[in-house]
């Protein structure tokens, strides 16, 4: 709807859905006052649970404690009942796992302080690619109903694939045969997010499975599940995108040089589909043919307002310390910027594997092929003007003030007299696809001879190939090129506009509320026109990566006795061979577009590397309820690929509204290394109780080779003389601005070390009442801050408290979720172009629950009940930097057993 108003209803400041959870769960204590405890429903190692989220945190406790790994789960209660809006959002529950949110959403998680990109991702043990290879694995694409489990492994052993620097996610999925009859669940969902408004909105998951007898006396087990879901969300942003910067008596002092509005509402509509075939045909042979496909297709509506302050007319008013909280500005450039996006995100997966388990010996193979793929296209309006006075108070961060001579909600403004930029279109189209072939074979030969349990030993090829291709709509190419002469074909504002209201959520002195350009009366004008806008390739933002891995491995499982106590583990070595060849284009500059180069050739750059793995997972059974583990191995990411970290060179370009270019340049480095590391990990668990458990955790890694980015300004670059001017930026001799970012291996050891805390308890035998209950977990870490590598992204402590009840009928869960700040650079967040550190953050979610029937069950949740902002400072912690409002949201859910 190009016309319509960019607003959220006004509302009290509890909603109704929030007072409804809060109702609910005092409801939910008298209720439990008054019910009868339940009859016990699952025997799970000899304990009587009472409830089914009970019942999946013992499961989650006797598979960590089986596993010879050091490893923290979730379990799954039932099929289609993960304990968790998204899977991300589960996996936060998880020690030593910290989220990263989109728009308010779980989306990514670091493990242990180290970023999403350095841990691995895998589907029953194999590889999944995600879209975007670039952020990191995207978890909330995929729908919690196909996880049966999920489990975090911290310590790996050697016949794992290595790439989880930090730690490895495995995803399990559903098994058909686990169950013994014939299954249809249907999902249904709606959610809505106080914020962004409007209607609730829908999603639907049927799952089916079925088991059926072969004829020879085989099984064959068929598992289907398909999910559509519509999300509809709003996130506002208010930062200073750039500082100038003073020398004084006292020290530097720090002056806002560009506040920055950015409102963006976002439409996306999932689509997944997994289905899986087991297939027995004896007790000693099994079969798996797995396939996932995973889409997300989001649509960005985009505004921002953009204030670029100029050095010479900008006027100190107040300072707080070394912090300028109150300045003036004149003649400067003001841009009114709409941008609409479309992202589509597609993750697939086919995975084929074999296992034969004889007498004496076990042979397994694998064949895996998955893809992950991002088509983005970017079409944005952006209008200039030059403000004759503007007045910018940032005293007090909750009532941001700033105020122009003529209110940006005026469109009148904004018409074309008054402008010195009007152009249309302007944005990227970019392609990434990121593919993995890979082939597995696996022998296990049982020796049961002393402390020798079995060796096992295997090989794996892996080819992974990372592409990507960014093409530009340019406009300017028609004005230089003399095909256009002006601008007069576009419409005025006050005759073509949509707009944006209650920016930031009331938490605004002024400028809530402005007009912005209309992106389709813009297109319209210009089809009436009879012009048509090239869409030019890019080959300096383009490149194409493949890694041809070989591995192969040898292991020794080890299960023995050490006095009275039970002694199990392995030990193991991988030995991993990378063949690195990146392919880029050679180019020079276009005559008449800034933003595509001319190609003139090709450059390949081979690379190769290998490393040694070694790997010790011990455990010692000191009790039936006691065990004490260690672990120790060394483990490798190879080298990420962000936003600013780069294997191959991109060049990338764009119009300033003062009539230079902005160019945007990452230098690769095509000889970059595996980051590495010696870890060590030693745990001390106590399993008591009806489901109680008590962990004690530390840890400790060395890591070699972490990349960092710096800033550079060399004294020429494709052929411009480059020094750096008064403002700090580095220029050429037209005043172009060169932001050039180097990428490089630190060779310094950079060590992380903390501990984990884990108590899962039962109240049952406490309390008169039963059904209560609480699992919590807290994680310290701490890090080497004196080397050029610095762990972004990391919370130094982080902690995580679920409280329940839970009767035959009904149920409460209360979970609340904290991390302590944590620094980012612009390869994280947008946000932080000069670096910033996030405030600490608590979140408090809460899900009651209704079993109408042992097949029709209800729930109603609510995410961020509290309303929390996302808040960031600049160097200190009293200098603000950014703002940021996401909401609340709520949702009702039911699932109906149909057979």
């Amino acid at each position: 709807m190009p016309h319509a108003a960019r607003s959220r209803p006004h509302c009290c400041s509890m909603s109704v859905l929030a007072s409804a959870i809060a109702f609910g769960l005092l409801s939910a204590g008298a209720q439990a006052q008054q019910a009868p405890a339940s009859d016990a429903i699952s025997q799970l190692d000899t304990v009587t649970v009472t409830s089914s989220y009970q019942k999946s945190l013992i499961t989650a406790l006797d598979n960590k404690r089986e596993d010879a790994r050091m490893t923290d789960g979730i379990s799954s209660e039932d099929i289609g009942k993960f304990p968790a809006e998204n899977i991300a959002e589960a996996i936060q529950r998880i020690p030593g796992v910290q989220i990263s949110t989109i728009n308010g959403r779980g989306s990514t998680i670091s493990i242990r302080g180290l970023g999403p990109q350095y841990s691995a991702t895998t589907i029953n043990g194999q590889t999944i690619k995600s879209a975007d290879f670039t952020d990191g694995f995207r978890y909330d694409i995929i729908q919690p109903e196909v996880a049966a489990a999920i489990e975090v492994i911290k310590s790996p052993s050697a016949d794992m694939d290595a790439g989880g620097l930090s730690g490895t996610v495995n995803i399990e999925t559903t098994k058909p045969l686990d169950y013994k009859e014939r299954k249809l669940l249907l999902s249904a969902k709606e959610q809505y997010s106080e914020f962004a408004g409007g209607a609730p909105t829908p999603k639907a998951v049927l799952t089916y499975i079925d088991q059926f007898q072969l004829a020879d006396g085989g099984q064959l087990g068929v598992f289907v599940n398909a999910g559509y879901q519509k999300l509809k969300d709003r996130a506002d942003y208010l930062w200073i995108d750039r500082w100038f910067t003073q020398d004084t008596d006292d020290g530097t002092l720090y002056i806002p040089r560009r506040p920055r509005y950015r409102s963006i509402e976002r439409e996306t509509d999932r689509k997944m589909l997994t289905a899986g075939l087991q297939w027995k045909p004896n007790d000693r042979l099994e079969m798996n043919l797995t396939a996932l496909y995973s889409q997300d297709k989001t649509d960005n509506d985009m505004n921002q307002l953009v204030y670029s302050f100029e050095r010479n007319s900008l006027n100190v008013l107040e300072t707080d310390g070394l912090t300028a909280t109150k300045v003036s500005a004149s003649n400067y450039w003001l841009e009114n910027n709409r941008q609409l996006e479309r992202h589509d995100l597609t993750s697939q997966l086919l995975t084929w594997d074999a296992k034969w388990k004889g007498d004496a010996w076990t042979f397994s193979g694998v064949a895996n092929y998955t893809e992950g793929k991002t088509d983005e296209d970017e079409r944005a309006v952006i209008l200039g003007r030059k403000p004759s006075a503007t007045l910018f108070d940032m005293s007090n961060p909750g009532a941001i003030s700033l105020t122009t001579d003529a209110d940006a909600n005026d469109a009148s403004a904004w018409n074309q007299a008054n402008l010195v930029r009007d152009e249309y279109p302007n944005g990227a189209i970019t392609k990434l696809s990121n593919k993995e072939w890979s082939l597995q074979f696996d022998a296990e030969r049982y020796v049961g001879a002393g402390f020798l349990d079995s060796v096992k030993f295997g090989t794996k090829f892996r080819r992974e190939t990372f592409d990507r291709n960014v093409w530009r709509r340019d406009f300017l190419y028609l004005i230089n090129s003399g095909a256009v002469s002006g601008y007069a074909m576009f419409p005025e504002l006050s005759a073509a506009s949509s707009s944006v209201s209650n920016f930031l959520d009331g938490n605004l002195a002024s400028q809530a509320d402005w007009v912005a350009p209309d992106v389709y009366a813009y297109a319209e004008a210009l089809a009436a026109s009879g012009i048509t806008v090239p869409v030019l390739f890019a080959p300096q933002a383009s490149y194409h990566i493949r890694n041809d891995i070989f591995s192969a491995y040898a292991l020794a499982k080890i299960d023995t006795e050490l006095g009275s106590m039970r002694l199990r583990g392995n030990v193991g070595v991988r030995y991993e061979n990378t063949k690195r060849t990146t392919d880029t284009y050679l180019t020079t500059a276009s005559q008449y577009s800034e933003d595509a180069n001319e190609v003139i050739g090709t450059e390949r750059a081979p690379y190769d590397y290998h490393n040694w793995l070694p790997s010790l997972n011990l455990v010692l059974d000191m009790r039936e309820d006691l065990l004490l583990r260690f672990a120790a191995g060394k483990v490798l990411v190879r080298p990420i690929l962000d936003s600013n970290t780069a294997i191959a060179s991109t060049f990338s370009s764009g119009s300033n509204t003062g009539g230079t270019t902005t160019y945007d340049v990452s230098l690769g480095q095509t000889d970059l290394k595996a980051l590495t590391a010696n870890q060590a990990d030693l745990s001390l668990e106590w399993y008591y109780g009806q489901g109680g458990g008590l962990t004690l955790a530390g840890f400790w890694k060395q890591v070699k080779n972490g990349t960092f980015n710096s800033i550079v300004c060399p004294t020429t670059f494709n052929g411009a003389a480059l020094s750096s001017n008064s403002s700090g930026d580095c220029v050429d001799g037209s005043g172009n601005i060169y932001e050039i970012t180097a990428t490089r291996n630190d060779p310094s050891k950079v060590k992380i070390k903390g501990y984990e805390l884990g108590w899962t308890q039962s109240f049952d035998a406490w309390l008169p009442i039963q059904g209560f209950g609480l699992t919590a977990n807290f994680t310290r870490v701490l890090p080497q801050r004196d080397t050029d590598f610095q762990i972004r992204n990391l919370s130094e402590k982080t902690w995580n408290a679920t409280g329940y009840w839970e009767n035959a009928m009904f149920s409460a869960r209360l979970s609340l979720n904290h991390r302590s700040e944590y620094e980012q650079d612009s390869s994280d967040s947008f946000f932080a172009r000069e670096g910033h550190t996030m405030k600490a953050r608590t979140q408090l979610d809460a899900v009651l629950g209704y079993q109408a029937t042992d097949k029709l069950s209800f729930q109603l949740g609510g995410l961020n009940l509290t309303d929390k902002k996302e808040e960031a400072y600049k160097d200190i912690s009293d200098r603000w930097q950014m703002t940021g409002v996401t909401g609340r949201s709520f949702y009702v859910s039911m699932q109906w057993d149909i057979l």
